[in-house]
């Protein structure tokens, strides 16, 4: 039985025209799927490498990665499904059509960001997450309702509402007077006291530092509240700076923030276009009314002279 998985293993390796790398957290590549046949081909013995591979148990493994999380094994973990359940549970109310999709989208995807072990929120995070609901529910129909989902969501993901919004306040208020030197010279000097300063000092020194989109979101708020000029490849080139400083992974950061400014240009041409149509049916309602007032007068003026002419013919009969 053994022989027969090492060799049906063995064929479909020898199948690859060419070794998928993957990038470790330390940026040390490592061939997925082909690690038995570099044991054997070093002159270990391929079927116990083989063996090895098949008898992986999570939270064993030898690299950093099990050894750093490896206690977190067998712990209970939601799924997406019972998170957005707690999250329709706490709402209490339907979502506007409109903005269902987006909702749901959300709910689900930073679920699964804050249940992966290596993420720490930070009040960058925070102010990322804040300022994006803010916008992308700036305009839905009832505010009281907008206000909810945002309490709701944070709830069913394990945090409070408050503590969030505080960790983002403390970043606006750090940022009030700076310039882009100013913030430069917090990611270039992690040795300052500044907040920055601290949050870049404690990703440079944990190497399973989880880089999650409403980081970049926070990122790109700092560059709008220091004057940065609201471009996508303005604000993406400084966020690849800010990253490199981190000494993390750019693709992603840049990504996020053009798809960003993608969706901003939607949003905002999509604003324009409501703006107009309620101009437009403000107008309508307008002539609506001026016709029902003309209709109005005309009606008055039709009883007047028909009273004019009773009254005549009364004082006729008299």
């Amino acid at each position: 039985m053994k022989l027969t998985v090492a060799l049906t293993l063995l064929a479909s390796a020898q199948s690859f025209t060419s070794h998928r790398a993957t990038s470790t957290s330390r940026g040390v590549s490592s061939f997925t799927g082909v690690q038995p046949l570099l044991a054997f081909y070093n002159g270990d013995n391929l079927e116990a490498a083989l063996e090895r591979e098949l008898d992986y148990k999570p939270g064993e493994s030898k690299g950093d990665l099990a050894k750093r999380f490896g206690h977190l094994k067998g712990n209970s973990v939601r799924t997406v499904g019972e998170a957005f359940s707690d999250f329709t549970a706490r709402l209490g109310c339907s979502i506007n059509a409109l903005y269902k999709n987006m909702v749901t989208d959300i709910v689900g995807s930073t679920h699964l960001t804050v249940v992966d072990a290596r993420f720490q929120r930070d009040p960058v995070w925070s102010l990322g997450f804040i300022s994006t609901m803010e916008f992308l529910l700036k305009n839905y129909p009832e505010r009281d309702v907008a206000d909810k989902i945002v309490k709701c969501m944070i709830e069913s993901i394990g945090m409070d509402e408050m503590e969030v919004r505080a960790e983002a306040n403390t970043v606006l208020q750090y940022l009030e007077g700076k310039s882009l030197a100013d913030i430069n010279n917090d990611f270039e000097s992690a040795g300052n006291d500044s907040m920055i300063a601290a949050l870049v000092a404690e990703a440079k020194a944990e190497s399973f530092w989880m880089y999650s989109r409403f980081f970049g979101m926070g990122l790109v708020r700092i560059c709008e509240e220091i004057g940065i000029e609201q471009d996508g490849d303005t604000v993406g080139q400084q966020i690849e700076k800010w990253m490199k400083t981190m000494e993390k992974p750019t693709y992603t950061a840049m990504s996020d923030s053009d798809q960003w400014f993608r969706t901003k240009a939607k949003l905002d041409m999509m604003e324009t276009l409501m703006k107009e149509i309620e101009i437009r049916e403000k107008k309508r309602m307008a002539d609506r009314l001026e016709e029902r007032a003309e209709l109005a007068m005309k009606k008055a003026e039709r009883e007047a002279e028909f009273e004019n002419l009773e009254d005549s013919k009364v004082l006729q009969e008299a």
